[in-house]
């Protein structure tokens, strides 16, 4: 395992030699730590690199310790706070835990006992990385759970169900980004062979010469650099399943040696003569239109069939609308757990620009536009604002996007007439409107304010 990084620790006091002396200390604990000699300077800090752990004085000109502590946990509910005060401040400093500080220590400061405080909430500070570690780890588990809500996505499911216990190939059919290695993992887990390997390989991220030695392997000597005897993908799945992803892209002397592969289930690695049994059911995909390639071909009509026993389709994400809203939801508490945010949900007007968008890009680009949600949120719910920009680009309103304007209105007037048309197609949301329009928010709010009134151009 990868050693875990220190613990940041941001020290604010506006005594020099106490910040010193406290910098001194911690460094010596083996903490990460900054310091800020004021308020301000550790707002600013902190908002440009956030800490596990906020070491503060409580009495400070400008911004004190106890806005300084509202501050940092309404930015970072999870970083710790903990309050250095004077004797006679110590209901201050009572009031402060009730804001959320984890605790705090008197002055004069004993090293003895600002060290065991740090400590202890240093201590808490790494069992909440580990538990969002762990929360991480399960995300990603979970990340590969199919979602099918959708009747052509239950249709897939059903198929699954069907073919699982067979032997039988199958040829997952669909668009990049539509799902086909999450079918395969399906059909492997729900088979007699889940406790054996699930052997993924892209046909079409491998140059032709490394593809067919990785597929079937090599024997010593058998080409320049080949110094040891190295089994193929097949052998590793050996009493499991192999994932063909993108076979459509192997050239036709692959091609051969993979219909023995399937028909016989026997190996022969490259420079080898001595054939290998292999007992490996295989899962075939592209997203080309292979009929093509076969009538072209390029593509061998014999192993074409031996493929095609049991084709699955996989739709595109803009035909099983359904399945949107519940994918979305999905995958912003999976990075949320990941990237150790505390993220609620999707707001309702976040949804609505989600659910409009064609995806063309399909479960793919949906999953990176919400993980890129997710670490753009600065609140507890994804907001318009924290969706990719290019989600704005036509699918954020209705199709039906024309507005009459009466002949003689005047531009000023026009203006208007577009803002509040394209306020309603979405639900008053000002910040998603200006979007929309390409202009800033402050121009809507002053063409047309939420009071009703209208400043007068100049």
């Amino acid at each position: 395992m990868p050693e875990e990084a220190p613990i940041r620790l941001l020290v604010v006091d506006d005594e020099p030699s106490h910040l010193e002396s406290l910098k001194t200390i911690f460094e010596r604990e083996g903490y990460d730590v900054r310091t800020a000699a004021s308020g301000d300077e550790a707002l600013e800090r902190f908002r440009r690199n956030r800490t596990d752990i906020v070491l503060s004085d409580l009495m400070m000109p400008g911004v004190g310790g106890i806005d300084l502590l509202r501050t940092i946990k309404s930015i970072s509910p999870e970083t710790e706070f903990v309050m250095m005060t004077a004797f006679g401040t110590v209901e201050t400093a009572v009031e402060s835990m009730k804001e959320g500080a984890y605790d705090f220590v008197t002055k004069p400061i004993k090293r003895m006992n600002i060290v065991k405080t740090v400590r202890m909430a240093a201590e808490k500070q790494s069992l909440i990385r580990e538990n969002a570690a762990l929360r991480a780890a399960l995300a990603g588990m979970r990340e590969q759970r199919l979602i099918a809500e959708s009747p052509a996505m239950r249709a897939v499911i059903e198929t699954v169900r069907q073919v699982a216990a067979s032997t039988a190939t199958v040829f997952l059919v669909g668009d990049s980004g539509t799902g086909k290695e999450v079918v395969a993992r399906l059909l492997h887990e729900s088979s007699p062979r889940a406790k054996g390997p699930f052997i993924p390989i892209n046909c079409a991220a491998l140059p032709e010469t490394i593809l067919e030695s990785e597929l079937f392997g090599y024997e010593k000597g058998a080409f320049t650099g080949a110094d040891r005897r190295q089994e193929g993908r097949f052998e590793r799945a050996d009493g499991g399943t192999i994932l063909l992803d993108e076979v459509s892209e192997m050239n036709l002397k692959v091609q051969a040696k993979l219909l023995r592969v399937i028909e016989d289930g026997i190996v022969e690695r490259l420079g080898g003569g001595q054939p290998v049994k292999v007992d490996v059911r295989t899962i075939a995909a592209t997203n080309r239109d292979i009929e093509k390639q076969v009538k072209a071909g390029a593509f061998r009509e014999d192993l074409y069939y031996r493929l095609n026993v049991v084709t699955i389709r996989l739709p595109p994400l803009k035909n099983r609308p359904e399945d949107i809203p519940l994918m979305a939801a999905h995958f912003a508490g999976t990075f949320s757990a990941r990237h150790g945010k505390s993220i609620d949900g999707i707001s309702p007007q976040a949804m609505d620009v989600v659910t409009s968008y064609p995806w063309p890009g399909n479960v793919r680009e949906l999953q990176n536009a919400v993980e890129r949600a997710v670490l753009m949120c600065r609140g507890r719910t994804i907001a318009p604002e924290d969706l990719p920009p290019e989600l704005f680009e036509g699918g954020a309103v209705p199709d039906d996007r024309n507005i009459t304007v009466p002949l003689g209105t005047t531009l000023q007037d026009m203006e208007k007439m577009v803002i509040r048309e394209t306020l309603k197609r979405t639900k008053g949301d000002r910040t998603l409107a200006a979007r929309i329009l390409g202009i800033a928010a402050r121009t809507i709010y002053r063409k047309v304010p939420v009071d009703g009134s209208e400043e007068s151009e100049k």
